[in-house]
């Protein structure tokens, strides 16, 4: 019997010691980063300048459609049924040609903002681990449902990321 109370006080031993070095543990909001960061912002221009050509051509087509659609509800009455059915199909057509565009332009623009972002992750991450390293923290968060502001580092990272 002593010799297990023995055996468990030598395996106890250094677990206290090791309970009782304190963790330092650190949070960075990755929301923060997307929405305040240099490289992030530079990122989102770079973004909207790619894409804004493609975006006012659909605007202008939503345009042209809205403007077919309301000639045709005002002359519908005074067409004849062989020419209100080829607006219509136009009118479908152009709907469809739209539809097909703006689809292709969403998926292109989320295909682009998401290799971008994955960009400023990689390099948000790199500083992360510099200033873990440097300031010895044992684990640091991205996301959380809660993070006291005692441990945000969230204002050195973007400050790091600004340089």
């Amino acid at each position: 019997m002593l010799g297990r109370i023995a055996v468990f006080a030598s395996l106890a031993l250094p677990l206290a010691g090791a309970q009782a070095q304190e963790s330092r543990v650190g949070f960075v909001s990755t929301e923060r980063i997307f929405r305040e960061a240099a490289p992030a912002k530079a990122a989102q221009a770079k973004i909207e300048q790619e894409f804004s050509r493609r975006e006012k051509e659909l605007q202008e087509m939503a345009g042209r459609l809205k403007s077919m659609s309301d000639r045709l509800d005002k002359d519908t009455a005074l067409l004849a049924e062989p020419d209100r059915l080829k607006r219509q199909r136009e009118l479908s057509d152009l709907d469809k040609d739209f539809q097909r565009k703006q689809r292709e332009f969403r998926e292109d623009l989320n295909q682009r903002r998401n290799e971008e972002l994955a960009i400023v992750l990689e390099r948000t991450n790199k500083v992360i681990k510099q200033i873990a390293e440097t300031e010895k923290y044992d684990i640091v968060f991205q996301e959380a449902v809660y993070a006291s502001p005692r441990i945000d580092i969230t204002d050195k990272v973007l400050k790091a990321l600004n340089k």
